[in-house]
């Protein structure tokens, strides 16, 4: 049922049945280790190319939430992935890989919550009873395409993010036991001008600040009604813009209750983090893997991830474009 302007709100709470976080070697050394299913000592992942590597985590997040639901692969009736290389090869690939039906989505880094919207969105209305919702990124192949190959040992700028090498997916079901999904805001695009990605928080941040207000607005609270409030990956420099926009447009709320997933991942002495964590697999690891975790141990009973994305392509910058952003907020609630 449409909310407001912006937001559904799931009058059947769709359960997340169970979820499932891989990750690589950077994140084995980050502060949320404990919180993944599994985890790569290598950035190859027994495969040939960083891109197969990428493609590899994907199907086995899916393969292990299948399996913790007690599940098999012909249960599943929809996939819904994106990621951020071209054509979102890595999750059209897990998804042949799945052979079960297909919605590719992309939404950048916001992937994760758009692909959990929708989800939800298709199991609320008796589209589908069991859907998984996911999304992956690899920091070698995500450099490679945006910026430069890790071995050139190009420097940047502490503006700079370090792109998560994970995936993390969530499973959806119309009943069991889990966490609920009890609302999500659709984000609109904003773009304020800034080209420059290696400072995509800054560019991002307006995003999250406007889905936060219309989420909101829309159903009529206050964030205080929130445990927690996770932006999907501002980074440090964006995550401190967001807080300062929040201020001015008159947003509360208790100290210690605003984080991001970004710099959730990784701790601030690790080499290369500089602002912090990003790409698609950074909330949505930190999302299904440790804030799913603190949910399910009774430390959180609500909370609302805001997952952001950076619009942009090679091609687009290439082009001189400024970067287009959204972000799109998804409540996730542990009810009795």
């Amino acid at each position: 049922m449409q909310q407001g302007h912006q937001t559904w709100l799931f009058k059947n709470k769709p359960v997340i049945i169970s979820t499932a976080a891989v990750g690589g070697p950077h994140e084995a050394e980050g502060p949320l280790a404990d919180d993944f299913d599994l985890l790569h000592g290598d950035l190859w992942v027994g495969q040939d190319s960083f891109e197969k590597a990428e493609t590899r985590m994907l199907e086995e997040a899916c393969e292990i939430a299948i399996r913790k639901a007690g599940l098999q692969k012909q249960d599943i009736q929809f996939f819904l992935s994106g990621d951020l290389l071209n054509q979102i090869i890595s999750s059209s690939f897990a998804a042949r890989t799945l052979a079960v039906p297909f919605l590719g989505l992309y939404g950048a880094c916001s992937s994760s919550m758009e692909s959990l919207a929708l989800g939800s969105l298709i199991v609320d209305s008796r589209g589908g009873n069991h859907v998984i919702c996911g999304t992956v990124s690899h920091n070698a192949a995500v450099e490679k395409q945006y910026r430069y190959p890790t071995e050139y040992g190009a420097q940047k700028p502490p503006t700079a993010q370090w792109t998560v090498t994970g995936a993390g997916v969530a499973l959806l079901s119309a009943e069991g036991a889990g966490p609920r999904v009890t609302s999500a805001t659709i984000g609109r695009i904003l773009d304020m001008g800034i080209s420059d990605p290696y400072n995509m928080g800054s560019a991002m941040a307006p995003a999250a600040v406007d889905t936060i207000t219309a989420h909101i607005r829309d159903l009529q609270i206050s964030l205080d009604e929130y445990d927690l409030i996770a932006t999907g990956d501002l980074g440090r420099v964006g995550h401190a813009i967001a807080g300062d926009l929040l201020k001015k447009h008159g947003i509360g709320f208790t100290a210690g209750k605003f984080t991001d997933c970004g710099i959730l991942i990784y701790s601030a002495d690790q080499p290369g983090v500089l602002a912090g964590g990003s790409g698609c697999g950074c909330s949505a690891t930190v999302a299904f893997g440790h804030i799913m975790n603190r949910i399910k141990r009774g430390e959180l009973k609500k909370v609302l991830i805001v997952a952001t994305g950076a619009l942009l392509s090679p091609l687009s910058y290439q082009q001189h474009e400024s970067i287009p952003c959204i972000a799109h907020a998804v409540s996730i609630e542990h009810i009795h």
